[in-house]
């Protein structure tokens, strides 16, 4: 299979999927999705271990404003809404596989939701985590079953609301990053060593005992997916999200006065 959103390695029973849209700025389309659902649905036989990763500069920046300013058919081709990407993100929270996010650079938004349904949250010093949806007229909806599951109500409120980044250090002290060290590949070695120590039948029973254990991800799609829906409807907020593409404004921000000769 030919990917061109994603980078695939495996090493035995590990699997390395790299984000891999630098022209993008690692952002979430719908080609995206579609690409690590179908990376996740073989790994679900042939992996024990799935490793996510961005660029050393960017893990995930969420998802792909442009795509959504833009009207063109292409743009749309692979965009079938929240949906597949909430099955992605319950994918890598309750699949028979140990899922890890080495997160370098920046996590924002849906990335966020990456890091949240992953197993285990490994990052660098650079590493930085942020929900920029309000600044926009939108929340994220979709993440927050999934971060709310990792560092709860609260933190996950806060982080929402503020719409600033949080460093690794601070992520590590909420929860939601499990470990964290200047460079991380070492620090992402050490755990592989480990976690291949486990067989693939005990993975797959304890991430299903968990599953029945857990806050209900699968029950919480529909209400998800629906607000999703709403938000990115909204003509107010497609209107603020095409002239920050457009013209690097944010909703509050005014254009300059030009004066008159």
């Amino acid at each position: 299979m030919i990917y061109e959103t994603i980078k695939v390695q495996f090493q035995e029973s590990t699997c390395f999927l790299q984000i891999d849209r630098p022209e993008a700025n690692n952002t979430i389309s719908g080609q995206l999705v579609a690409e690590c659902n179908h990376v996740l649905a073989a790994c679900e036989e042939s992996a024990n271990i799935v490793v996510l990763s961005g660029s050393p500069e960017v893990f995930c920046f969420g998802a792909d404003f442009k795509a959504k300013a833009s009207a063109s058919k292409k743009a749309h081709e692979y965009d079938e809404g929240p949906g597949p990407l909430y099955d992605l993100w319950l994918r890598l929270a309750t699949g028979p596989y140990v899922t890890i996010s080495h997160v370098r650079g920046k996590a924002n938004a849906g990335g966020v939701g990456f890091v949240a349904a992953s197993d285990i949250v490994l990052a660098d010093e650079t590493a930085q985590f942020s929900l920029s949806e309000l600044l926009f007229g939108l929340y994220p909806a979709c993440v927050l079953p999934f971060l709310i599951r990792r560092i709860g109500v609260q933190k996950a409120h806060y982080l929402t609301l503020m719409t600033q980044p949080i460093s690794a250090k601070q992520a590590c002290e909420w929860g939601l990053v499990d470990a964290f060290e200047p460079t991380s590949e070492l620090l992402l070695r050490r755990h592989l060593q480990r976690l291949r120590r486990l067989s693939k039948g005990a993975v797959r029973r304890y991430k299903t005992y968990m599953r029945s254990i857990s806050l209900p991800l699968q029950d919480m799609k529909s209400p998800a997916v629906a607000a999703n829906r709403e938000m990115f409807s909204d003509v107010d907020n497609l209107q603020a999200i095409t002239r920050y593409v457009e013209e690097g404004l944010f909703p509050w921000e005014k254009h300059e006065s030009v004066p008159v000769p």
